[in-house]
């Protein structure tokens, strides 16, 4: 479809929002052929608004598959499946958030047309919330404990009053986006859909079409098995590992890293349980109890077996 009549129907939808008719903002963003990932994060919230949690969950996976960079497309998803009882991939959505934050303690989307600012404390509060709903409550407070830390303001007093909610061993609820903020396309374009005469009979008709979707940040580039292989002393193997579930960390030097994730065992097991492995670039430590072996292809396409320490 034209980016004019995506445009029109976008800036409509906006209007309908704003005036609460959720169900009228729902028709109009329907009507639209080739979404865009903010259009899509508005259909997510509509059907938030109308408490209709599946439609919302589709339209987020829509979201992330055009925009894999949208740390608040994360965000969104991780509370909605939170709300669904899909707390492992709650989990996991908030430290993709986190990740795609690029160690910024706040993300103003204002620019992209969406007035809301991502803090990094409040993926952290989530992540405790789904501990919470996991019944793990002292990961939730460890977690809680990291995002009292945060720098940058917003918290008010949100992150002390979770503390207390979590001695007590009550559940936290997830944040969310709040309702009826959603992406406006820009004002400039909006007025360009209208004729202009300037020169009495002439009439002009200005379009331009700018790439939707560029998100502002360079993508993540993600490791694959072979991409990161430092030199070892001796004659030792390569020796890759899956972590079976995400992990957020919580002291000094540990990695915050989605589950599924391959990262490069670099050492043995300290007192403590932790080893040093190497994620997307990074060294760090991560729990051993959470690593499984996995076998990689060499460069060359030969598949290598690799022996690993029991655990």
């Amino acid at each position: 479809m034209l980016y004019t009549e995506l445009l029109q129907l976008w800036d409509e939808s906006v209007q309908a929002v704003d005036a609460k008719d959720w169900q009228g903002a729902l028709a109009k963003l329907e009507q639209i052929t080739e979404p865009t990932s903010r259009t899509l994060f508005n259909a997510a919230s509509v059907h938030l608004a109308l408490g209709q949690l599946d439609p919302a969950l589709k339209a987020l996976d829509l979201t992330i598959a055009r925009d894999e960079r949208l740390a608040v497309g994360f965000f969104q998803r991780a509370a909605v499946m939170m709300q669904m009882g899909r707390l492992e991939e709650a989990l996991s959505d908030c430290i993709w958030a986190q990740k795609h934050m690029r160690g910024n303690p706040v993300i103003d989307y204002k620019q992209l047309g969406l007035r809301f600012k991502l803090y990094s404390w409040q993926v952290l509060y989530n992540a405790a919330a789904v501990y919470c709903h996991m019944g793990q409550w002292e990961q939730a407070k460890e977690i809680l404990l990291l995002a009292s830390e945060e720098r940058g303001s917003g918290r008010g007093g949100n992150i002390e009053v979770a503390l207390d909610s979590v001695l007590r061993k009550e559940v936290l609820a997830p944040l969310l986006v709040p309702e009826g903020m959603v992406f406006c396309p820009r004002k400039r374009d909006v007025e360009q859909l209208q004729e202009r005469d300037f020169l009495g009979k002439a009439k002009v008709i200005s379009s331009v079409i700018p790439n939707d979707d560029f998100g502002g940040f360079e993508p993540l580039r993600l490791q694959k098995p072979g991409f990161y292989e430092p030199k070892m002393d001796g004659d030792q193997d390569s020796r890759y590992m899956r972590i079976q579930t995400p992990y957020i960390g919580r002291g000094p030097g540990q990695l915050t890293v989605p589950g599924g994730a391959v990262v490069f065992l670099y050492g043995e097991e300290d007192r403590d349980g932790m080893a040093s492995v190497i994620y997307d670039g990074q060294r760090g430590l991560l729990p051993v109890s959470l690593l499984e072996p996995v076998d990689v292809k060499t460069s060359k396409g030969k598949k290598k077996n690799v022996m690993y320490f029991s655990i």
